[in-house]
Protein backbone atom coordinates (compact mmCIF):
# COMPACT_ATOMS: atom_id res chain seq x y z
CA UNK A 1 0.00 0.00 0.00
CA UNK A 2 1.28 3.34 -1.29
CA UNK A 3 1.60 6.10 1.92
CA UNK A 4 0.46 9.81 1.20
CA UNK A 5 1.76 12.49 2.15
CA UNK A 6 0.22 15.49 3.87
CA UNK A 7 2.78 17.94 4.14
CA UNK A 8 2.73 20.33 1.72
CA UNK A 9 6.41 19.73 0.58
CA UNK A 10 5.04 16.22 -0.78
CA UNK A 11 1.68 17.13 -1.82
CA UNK A 12 0.96 16.66 -5.63
CA UNK A 13 -0.79 20.23 -6.80
CA UNK A 14 -1.45 22.08 -9.90
CA UNK A 15 -0.56 26.06 -9.58
CA UNK A 16 -3.70 26.53 -11.88
CA UNK A 17 -6.09 25.56 -9.51
CA UNK A 18 -4.44 26.24 -6.03
CA UNK A 19 -3.36 29.55 -4.50
CA UNK A 20 -1.89 30.76 -1.42
CA UNK A 21 -2.10 28.20 1.12
CA UNK A 22 -3.37 25.38 -0.03
CA UNK A 23 -6.51 27.50 -0.78
CA UNK A 24 -8.58 26.76 -4.10
CA UNK A 25 -9.36 29.20 -6.63
CA UNK A 26 -12.96 29.65 -7.16
CA UNK A 27 -14.88 29.99 -9.81
CA UNK A 28 -16.87 33.18 -9.82
CA UNK A 29 -20.26 32.89 -10.83
CA UNK A 30 -22.82 35.94 -12.31
CA UNK A 31 -24.31 36.55 -9.25
CA UNK A 32 -21.19 37.41 -7.83
CA UNK A 33 -19.67 39.59 -10.77
CA UNK A 34 -23.10 41.53 -10.00
CA UNK A 35 -22.66 41.95 -6.27
CA UNK A 36 -19.39 43.49 -7.10
CA UNK A 37 -20.41 45.35 -9.69
CA UNK A 38 -23.30 46.74 -6.90
CA UNK A 39 -20.36 47.24 -4.20
CA UNK A 40 -18.33 49.39 -7.11
CA UNK A 41 -21.23 51.52 -8.11
CA UNK A 42 -22.17 51.97 -4.06
CA UNK A 43 -18.11 53.51 -3.51
CA UNK A 44 -18.35 55.34 -7.04
CA UNK A 45 -22.07 57.02 -5.43
CA UNK A 46 -20.60 57.72 -2.00
CA UNK A 47 -17.01 59.36 -3.46
CA UNK A 48 -14.89 56.30 -2.83
CA UNK A 49 -14.41 56.24 -6.66
CA UNK A 50 -13.96 58.62 -9.34
CA UNK A 51 -15.75 57.90 -12.60
CA UNK A 52 -12.60 56.54 -14.97
CA UNK A 53 -11.55 54.33 -11.95
CA UNK A 54 -15.42 52.56 -11.65
CA UNK A 55 -14.95 51.80 -15.55
CA UNK A 56 -11.94 49.98 -15.52
CA UNK A 57 -12.95 48.27 -12.19
CA UNK A 58 -16.14 46.91 -13.26
CA UNK A 59 -15.02 46.03 -16.81
CA UNK A 60 -12.57 43.70 -14.63
CA UNK A 61 -15.10 42.59 -12.48
CA UNK A 62 -17.47 41.57 -14.93
CA UNK A 63 -14.72 39.56 -17.48
CA UNK A 64 -13.38 38.06 -13.56
CA UNK A 65 -12.85 34.37 -13.42
CA UNK A 66 -11.89 33.87 -10.00
CA UNK A 67 -13.16 35.11 -6.41
CA UNK A 68 -10.02 36.32 -5.61
CA UNK A 69 -9.81 38.61 -9.03
CA UNK A 70 -13.31 40.22 -7.20
CA UNK A 71 -11.51 40.81 -3.74
CA UNK A 72 -8.89 42.77 -5.50
CA UNK A 73 -11.02 45.12 -6.88
CA UNK A 74 -12.71 45.90 -3.80
CA UNK A 75 -9.81 45.34 -1.30
CA UNK A 76 -8.76 48.98 -0.78
CA UNK A 77 -12.65 50.10 -0.15
CA UNK A 78 -14.59 49.81 2.93
CA UNK A 79 -16.80 47.26 2.19
CA UNK A 80 -19.14 47.05 4.90
CA UNK A 81 -19.65 50.62 4.40
CA UNK A 82 -20.89 49.49 1.14
CA UNK A 83 -22.39 46.35 1.66
CA UNK A 84 -24.43 49.16 4.40
CA UNK A 85 -25.71 51.30 1.52
CA UNK A 86 -26.51 48.16 -1.09
CA UNK A 87 -30.00 48.78 -2.23
CA UNK A 88 -30.55 45.41 -2.91
CA UNK A 89 -29.71 44.22 0.87
CA UNK A 90 -31.71 47.78 2.29
CA UNK A 91 -34.50 46.54 0.13
CA UNK A 92 -34.23 43.01 1.46
CA UNK A 93 -33.97 44.55 5.55
CA UNK A 94 -36.67 46.83 4.39
CA UNK A 95 -39.45 43.64 2.83
CA UNK A 96 -38.16 41.56 6.06
CA UNK A 97 -39.09 44.47 8.32
CA UNK A 98 -42.34 45.17 6.92
CA UNK A 99 -43.63 41.25 6.84
CA UNK A 100 -42.36 40.90 10.51
CA UNK A 101 -44.62 43.68 11.38
CA UNK A 102 -47.25 42.45 9.16
CA UNK A 103 -46.74 38.79 11.14
CA UNK A 104 -46.89 40.68 14.64
CA UNK A 105 -49.93 42.56 14.07
CA UNK A 106 -52.20 39.50 12.25
CA UNK A 107 -51.24 38.01 15.74
CA UNK A 108 -52.85 40.94 17.45
CA UNK A 109 -55.75 40.50 15.64
CA UNK A 110 -56.22 37.15 16.23
CA UNK A 111 -56.14 37.34 20.08
CA UNK A 112 -58.40 40.13 19.87
CA UNK A 113 -61.24 38.30 18.00
CA UNK A 114 -60.71 35.24 20.04
CA UNK A 115 -60.03 37.12 23.22
CA UNK A 116 -62.91 38.83 22.69
CA UNK A 117 -64.91 36.00 21.23
CA UNK A 118 -64.43 34.25 24.72
CA UNK A 119 -65.38 37.04 26.81
CA UNK A 120 -68.90 37.18 24.57
CA UNK A 121 -69.30 33.59 25.25
CA UNK A 122 -68.91 34.17 29.03
CA UNK A 123 -71.42 37.00 28.89
CA UNK A 124 -74.18 35.52 27.30
CA UNK A 125 -74.02 32.37 29.18
CA UNK A 126 -73.06 33.49 32.88
CA UNK A 127 -74.02 37.00 32.21
CA UNK A 128 -70.70 38.41 33.36
CA UNK A 129 -70.85 41.47 31.97
CA UNK A 130 -67.58 43.23 32.95
CA UNK A 131 -65.21 44.11 30.37
CA UNK A 132 -61.96 42.05 31.05
CA UNK A 133 -61.15 41.34 27.51
CA UNK A 134 -60.13 44.60 26.66
CA UNK A 135 -56.92 44.47 29.04
CA UNK A 136 -55.41 41.94 26.77
CA UNK A 137 -56.19 43.34 24.21
CA UNK A 138 -54.88 46.79 25.28
CA UNK A 139 -51.62 45.08 25.99
CA UNK A 140 -50.59 43.14 22.89
CA UNK A 141 -51.91 46.42 20.77
CA UNK A 142 -49.50 48.12 23.24
CA UNK A 143 -46.84 45.45 21.70
CA UNK A 144 -47.59 45.64 18.22
CA UNK A 145 -47.50 49.58 18.76
CA UNK A 146 -44.12 49.43 20.27
CA UNK A 147 -43.33 47.22 17.31
CA UNK A 148 -44.73 48.96 13.49
CA UNK A 149 -44.26 52.45 14.88
CA UNK A 150 -40.07 52.17 15.30
CA UNK A 151 -40.29 50.22 11.92
CA UNK A 152 -42.15 52.34 10.25
CA UNK A 153 -40.23 55.56 11.25
CA UNK A 154 -36.68 53.64 10.67
CA UNK A 155 -37.99 52.77 7.09
CA UNK A 156 -39.34 56.21 6.08
CA UNK A 157 -35.88 57.74 7.46
CA UNK A 158 -34.09 55.11 5.16
CA UNK A 159 -35.93 56.07 2.22
CA UNK A 160 -35.51 60.14 2.60
CA UNK A 161 -31.41 59.08 3.24
CA UNK A 162 -31.15 57.24 0.02
CA UNK A 163 -33.31 59.55 -2.15
CA UNK A 164 -36.07 56.79 -2.24
CA UNK A 165 -39.82 58.28 -1.45
CA UNK A 166 -42.45 56.07 -0.71
CA UNK A 167 -46.02 56.33 -2.63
Amino acid sequence: MRRVHTSTRHRRRSDRYVTGRDRPILRTSTDDRERTGRRLGAALSLGYLDLAEYEDRLTAAMTARSTADLARLTADLPVDALRRHDPVVRARRARHARLGVRVHLAAYLAMAVLVTGIWLTIALTAGAWYPWFIWPVLGGGLGALGHAVPVRLALNGSDHQSGLTTV
